[in-house]
């Protein structure tokens, strides 16, 4: 049911951004795609894009232009030092869909398939856009985020706790930050990323945050409204009630290769030894 409201959510965005399109199968379509192809490995795509020309064999899809969205994260690519690689790109507008329907998602891949970048670089080009109409609609909104490892500290100091001598409750790590961006005036989004591995210990305490009410539930009784996102390698010891939950982006390293690392390595080696790089040859 959460996959279903979350495909009827995107279908409903695609409405509003394009109120003349009147082609029901169409828009049923994209958002199915828009939903689902994040999470896909590139082998599943080819069996997902079969099964979806069975189900829409006279629709024809025209490439989804995504303007300055597109032509800022690249600009940000560049300005980090990166490789504004296709596919990278597609992912980075895919977090960003990603992010609209879903308040809790997760970037899942291994080492070196762009994890950290792609919501670096997705941040720094919506906030090089602030103010200006967003792909799926309302403006853009310059985006902060804050990174912590949950597997780094005990579940006392990533919550907060009760110290059962005096009866004080202490804040923890995300409790605090939480309060802060609530306590917090500007329109700014707040992301706060989880970048550890996901497992039943710390993450079934996140269901309620996860579900659509939005709300951290503290042992001093206090709610409190936020937004997530986990940055893991792999979901063998997530609960199926977790993973329901959040939205997906799968990263794979086939994506970027090994030639964009090699241009950025490149691009940082300092003028002096690229100089003498005849007498390294030699």
């Amino acid at each position: 049911m959460r996959a279903v409201k979350t495909v009827i959510s995107t279908a409903g965005n695609l409405k509003r951004e394009n109120p003349t399109m009147n082609e029901v199968n169409l828009i049923c379509l994209r958002a199915i795609r828009d939903a689902n192809v994040p999470k896909f490995l590139q082998d599943d795509l080819k069996l997902f894009n079969g099964i979806v020309s069975d189900l829409f064999p006279k629709i024809r899809e025209k490439p989804v232009d995504y303007g300055i969205l597109e032509e800022a994260i690249r600009k940000s690519c560049i300005k980090e030092n990166l490789k504004d690689v296709d596919g990278f790109v597609s992912k980075c507008i895919q977090l960003y869909e990603t992010t609209v329907v879903r308040h809790g998602l997760m970037l899942v891949g291994p080492t070196g398939s762009g994890k950290t970048k792609s919501y670096e670089v997705l941040a720094a080009a919506m906030t090089s856009l602030k103010g200006q109409p967003a792909a799926s609609g309302g403006n853009y909104e310059a985006v902060s985020y804050f990174v912590l490892n949950p597997k780094s500290v005990t579940m006392g100091q990533l919550y907060g706790e009760f110290n059962l001598l005096t009866h004080e409750w202490t804040d923890g790590i995300l409790s605090s930050l939480i309060r802060q961006g609530a306590a917090a005036t500007d329109t700014i989004k707040k992301w706060y990323m989880f970048d550890g591995p996901v497992d039943a210990l710390w993450i079934e305490n996140m269901n309620t945050v996860l579900d659509d009410n939005k709300k951290l539930c503290l042992s001093s009784g206090e709610i409190i409204n936020m937004t997530m996102m986990f940055e893991v390698q792999d979901l063998a010891v997530a609960s199926p009630a977790t993973v329901s939950r959040c939205g997906m982006v799968y990263l794979e390293p086939s994506i970027l290769g090994l030639e964009p690392f090699i241009e950025c390595w490149l691009q940082k080696i300092p003028e002096l030894v690229l100089k003498k790089a005849g007498q390294f040859s030699n």
